[in-house]
């Protein structure tokens, strides 16, 4: 087995952070530094193949932030967190929510390099272990992200996996909420560029007066206060991905010096008459139609043929209902984990009330609604309703409890289906007669459900 050498090490001391990365060297270390946390976020993802190392105490992102959101894009990423501050209640709190482990300066080269050897070799069993996983056919990295069993899931994965080993530039379709940016990610990470940064850029929030020099950077003296040379985001992705995150926020004028990007994967930084070479990819996401922004003059439609070489469609909730009991108890389980909570048991009354209700925020709102759950606020809807904790204590027998639920799934599978009765049938396992059955008791009609003539 090959052991990965990759460190990246994050410390806003100039000096310890580069006599640190010398020592580490001479461990037969690869260390690349960084005296702020935001350039680590783009480095990582679910293909990460070494270990963070990261002061605690930093201006801006501090260590503890930046473990939460590695966290969120890959639980399993070691992280060692550093302080000067011998501050026994932040090392338990940070052993608590994931950190691999914890040192308090000084300490010895030694022994932060057994430190991260160690670490390197456990995250190198974990992405071995995953690639076996995936070629034996199990539940692999895309599925673990994207959960659910309704077929347009099904379907998601199997463009998620056929697109992202391509380089082809790709378009991401869905309503707030439904996970883009998750599928933008496993798009790069299942890619030949998953070792390379993943830059997102937001396009509604780019500053008009300085969209230019951001994203095409800029030479010294292009315009008062370019002291000195700056790299661009487009630049600094170097082999990797950029993520424009709502292209249809991007404004007018700057889609025709986008386009050139795309067309030629040259730019030309402000101040400047040399042409870059840009090898990257390009992701985009959406919530709007764009083919009705181009209709109404604030998309170019050259932009969309260009940008629309492969698409994907994430589907909302309201598309997937039967998914909706499964996909929240993983996101209690990971909500669990992410607040040091014990795994909890989510009572059948709440699923089946977490099931009938529609979700127009899709998944982030579910996760809200989770997060909530385990942090014992027990609101469904945001607003102080207490409607779980209501389910919680809501009386009734076994029998009841195991019907409601039985009906909610059975509504669940049909609505997520469109009425076709077969694959719900086959779905969940039983006859159909049994399923006409069951839909007599408990008084289903598909057309009811809005899919009317589906069967």
């Amino acid at each position: 087995m090959t052991l990965p050498q990759r460190v990246l090490l994050v410390d806003d001391e100039e000096e310890l952070r580069r006599s640190t990365a010398q020592a580490l060297e001479l461990f037969d270390l690869s260390v690349d530094t960084f005296q702020n946390a935001e350039n680590v976020l783009e480095l990582s993802g679910f293909g990460f193949d070494g270990v963070i190392v990261s002061d605690i105490r930093m201006p801006g992102l501090d260590g503890m932030t930046l473990l939460h959101r590695i966290r969120e894009l890959d639980a399993e990423i070691p992280v060692i967190l550093v302080t000067g501050h011998g501050d026994v209640q932040l090392a338990v709190k940070a052993m608590r929510e994931g950190a691999y482990d914890f040192l308090e300066k000084p300490f010895t080269p030694q022994h932060l390099a057994g430190v991260i050897r160690r670490a390197l070799e456990r995250r190198s069993l974990i992405l071995e272990n995953r690639l076996l996983r995936a070629v034996a056919g199990k539940r692999d990295d895309v599925e673990a992200r994207m959960p659910g069993r309704t077929q347009v899931m099904v379907d998601l994965r199997y463009r998620i996996r056929a697109i992202g080993a391509t380089d082809a530039d790709t378009l991401v379709i869905g309503d707030t909420g439904v996970g883009k940016e998750v599928v933008a990610r496993a798009l790069h990470d299942i890619s030949p560029r998953a070792n390379r940064p993943l830059i997102a850029i937001n396009c509604a929030a780019l500053p008009e007066t300085l969209i230019e020099s951001e994203l095409f950077g800029h030479e010294a003296g292009a315009f008062p206060g370019a002291i000195r040379p700056r790299y661009g985001k487009f630049e600094h992705a170097r082999g990797g991905t950029i993520l424009l995150d709502e292209i249809g926020s991007m404004p007018f004028d700057l889609q025709a010096k986008f386009l050139r990007v795309l067309q030629e994967r040259v730019i030309t930084r402000l101040g400047s008459n040399e042409t870059v070479p840009l090898d990257v990819r390009f992701i985009a996401t959406s919530k709007v139609d764009l083919a009705a922004e181009v209709a109404a003059g604030r998309f170019r439609a050259d932009l969309l043929y260009r940008l629309n070489v492969a698409t994907v469609h994430v589907p909302s909730l309201s598309q997937r209902r039967a998914d909706i009991p499964l996909l929240f108890l993983q996101l209690v389980r990971e909500a669990a984990a992410r607040y040091g909570r014990e795994d909890m048991d989510v009572a059948p009354d709440i699923v089946s009330l977490i099931a009938q209700r529609d979700w127009p925020g899709n998944v982030r709102e579910l996760r809200n609604a989770a997060d909530r759950l385990v942090l014992g606020l027990d609101t469904v809807g945001g607003e102080g309703t207490g409607e779980l904790a209501v389910a919680k204590e809501a009386g009734g027998r076994l029998a009841e409890k195991v019907a409601a639920f039985e009906r909610n799934l059975i509504a669940g599978e049909i609505a997520a289906h469109g009425g076709a009765l077969r694959p719900v049938y086959e779905a969940l396992g039983i006859s159909r007669k049994t399923l006409y059955e069951k839909m007599q008791k408990y008084g289903l009609d598909k057309r009811m459900l809005g899919a009317e003539g589906a069967e």
